[in-house]
């Protein structure tokens, strides 16, 4: 079939893209590489896979996170209702059994008579409408005519996954923080202080499997290798991903001196992730020293945690707030190669894309999300001017004030809560529904 738009990428942000436009009955060409030709972090050729964690963070409203999939509801995420239909238990996240997610969204895909699947590795785009979404890891030739937009990278790592019949239960046990969920969402694997010592001693002397040659600049905050984190200081993961508050150890009755969380993997719960665990040590290092934490000193590893390079664009120099290329308005570029960071956030960089396609093959000028909205935000700052840009996860700072001083933090995230949501609504009754 002859396509209105091309979109090259199945990932997150490419697969929320077409079905989008498809939805709105516009015929799309999804070029994929997958599984022809595997990325360094991909295993399989489905659309949507996820690479690092099964988790999409929060879905408490007062939240960064939380708010960005309100306003994608209201926008009616595809990929969004994928990620509840296949949901695992996760306290207030919402963590997904990453197969049957990846398996839904292709199977959406497959189906749609709309959506002509090409399965090739991309060179430079045509002279077509075009949405670019093909990651941190996009490969060339594709990834050589990026250059010219003056590309960057940094480094990306993912946690180990272990099987639940290898964790010690005996020095085990389940709860998440403050009570929060059904009590069974998170597996808390504690440490003594002696034990903790020891284990943070061993982590700082363990070999890796890149040398440390790169520069602080060079590594996202949102990633860092758990490695690199406790060379900050021998307290940096006790106030990090093994802080113990907000649990209470039921065979003691206390508070542990540090508590590494897993986190289920899969809906049938026989794999479990280490959350916060990223790292670059080679796999031998990552059994000897994660084996000093009790409860995983028999633990069985489906997968080894692995760091490698991401890229992205230089977009505030490249892209416009409609993430349209500022010397070609036919194509647009979404994903972790715009500049967002984070599942949800290329998620929603993929629907901003298609929603400002879909104005203007309709042959109207595209309007920008509301500045009030983290969607609206998160486009301002990857087109915005910066001599140090940097990838952004959704955040409060990115909003602008309320205009009034309010103290209490709780009544203060309600009202930007608030106010998001009757920007988003006006905007779509204003502008996408007419």
């Amino acid at each position: 079939m002859s396509a209105d738009i091309t979109i090259i990428g199945g990932g997150l942000a490419g697969s929320e893209a077409a079905l989008t436009l498809a939805s709105k009955g516009y015929k799309v060409r999804l070029v994929e590489c997958r599984p022809l030709s595997l990325t360094p972090a991909h295993l399989t050729g489905k659309y949507a896979e996820l690479v690092c964690s099964n988790s999409l963070k929060s879905v408490d409203h007062l939240t960064a996170h939380g708010l960005l999939k309100k306003e994608l509801e209201l926008l009616g995420s595809h990929l969004l209702e994928c990620a509840k239909l296949t949901q695992v238990s996760a306290g207030s996240a919402l963590a997904v059994d990453r197969e049957k997610f990846s398996s839904l969204v292709t199977q959406r895909i497959e189906n749609n008579d709309k959506i002509e699947r090409v399965n090739e590795l991309a060179g430079e785009p045509s002279c077509g409408y075009t949405i670019i979404a093909t990651g941190p890891l996009t490969m060339p030739p594709l990834s050589n005519w990026l250059k010219k937009l003056g590309t960057m990278h940094f480094y990306d790592a993912e946690a180990p996954i272990v099987s639940f019949d290898s964790i010690d239960m005996e020095s085990a046990y389940f709860a998440s923080r403050y009570g929060k969920g059904d009590g069974k969402d998170y597996l808390n694997c504690p440490l003594s202080k002696d034990e903790y010592i020891e284990f943070v001693k061993e982590l700082n002397s363990a070999e890796t499997a890149v040398k440390r040659s790169f520069e602080k600049k060079e590594i996202f905050e949102g990633c860092m290798p758990v490695e690199v984190m406790a060379g900050r200081g021998l307290d940096s993961l006790r106030f990090g991903p093994l802080k113990p508050v907000g649990l209470t150890n039921p065979k003691t009755g206390k508070r542990d001196y540090a508590v590494v969380q897993l986190r289920k993997e899969n809906a049938a719960g026989d794999m479990y992730n280490i959350v916060g665990f990223q790292t670059n040590l080679k796999y031998n290092e990552q059994k000897r020293v994660f084996g000093l934490i009790p409860a995983l000193k028999n633990a069985e590893y489906y997968r080894y945690g692995v760091m490698h390079r991401n890229t992205y664009i230089d977009s505030p120099s490249s892209l416009d707030q409609f993430f349209r290329l500022k010397n070609n308005e036919k194509v647009f570029i979404a994903g972790q190669l715009s500049g967002v960071e984070g599942y949800v956030e290329s998620i929603a960089s993929g629907k901003m894309a298609a929603l400002h396609a879909i104005r203007v093959l309709e042959g109207k000028a595209p309007v920008p999300l509301p500045l009030e909205t983290i969607m609206g935000a998160l486009a301002r700052y990857i087109s915005t001017e910066s001599s140090n840009f940097q990838p952004m996860n959704a955040n409060y700072g990115l909003l602008p004030p309320l205009g009034e001083d309010i103290r209490d933090k709780s009544l203060k995230k309600e009202k930007i809560y608030a106010r998001s949501i009757n920007s988003m609504t006006k905007y779509m009754e204003s502008i996408l529904w007419n």
